[in-house]
């Protein structure tokens, strides 16, 4: 079994990236492989709307971070987690030009297959980051992952998020709670 995890934040070591490299360790302890990309910091084009991706099969663009992801998802994953810093209440928008991208062009390679969003934030507007993105999953068919309590982790300078004990353990019960639902479904359960 294997997740993807898409890192949203420009910062490719930044708390986004500690958030996630939680979750993936909890994987890990529980049998499940995890690989970590960043969207890093080039300009990230969004949908133009000219539904050439229905013609195509994918995306008419051929940046390399969109084309990077979409093959990972050809090789087959088993689930996906996306995470976003909170800007103005709401995911990065270069990870929503991407999204908006992907989840157009390759509903089909995504369908059905557990997904789950995390939000990192100074303080407030995690709910509306979190609603944001898990509009992909449900729009998608994608059953969505819970942890103990919504998936926000705090923290502003870099390392701030090692400091939230809460929001780690939020992270370490998201990636448990993915295994598990992997296993099962594995399972026929």
């Amino acid at each position: 079994m294997k997740v993807l995890l898409i890192n949203g934040s420009p910062r490719k070591n930044g708390n986004t990236h500690l958030a996630l490299s939680e979750v993936a360790k909890a994987l890990n302890e529980n049998g499940v492989e995890t690989e970590i990309i960043s969207i890093g910091t080039k300009a990230v084009q969004g949908c133009i709307a000219c539904n050439r991706c229905t013609e195509l099969g994918r995306c008419i663009f051929k940046d390399e971070l969109y084309n990077n992801i979409r093959q990972k998802l050809e090789e087959g994953i088993d689930g996906l987690v996306v995470g976003s810093p909170t800007y103005y209440a709401g995911p990065n928008g270069s990870l929503c030009a991407l999204l908006d991208r992907l989840f157009y062009s390759s509903s089909e390679l995504m369908e059905y297959k557990p997904a789950t969003a995390i939000a990192v934030c100074r303080r407030g507007g995690a709910s509306a980051t979190l609603d944001r993105l898990n509009k992909y999953f449900t729009i998608n068919h994608m059953p969505v992952v819970s942890s103990q309590y919504w998936n926000i982790i705090h923290g502003m300078m870099p390392g701030d998020v090692l400091q939230d004990a809460e929001g780690l353990q939020t992270m370490r019960m998201l990636g448990r709670n993915m295994a598990w639902l992997l296993k099962n479904a594995a399972d026929g359960q």
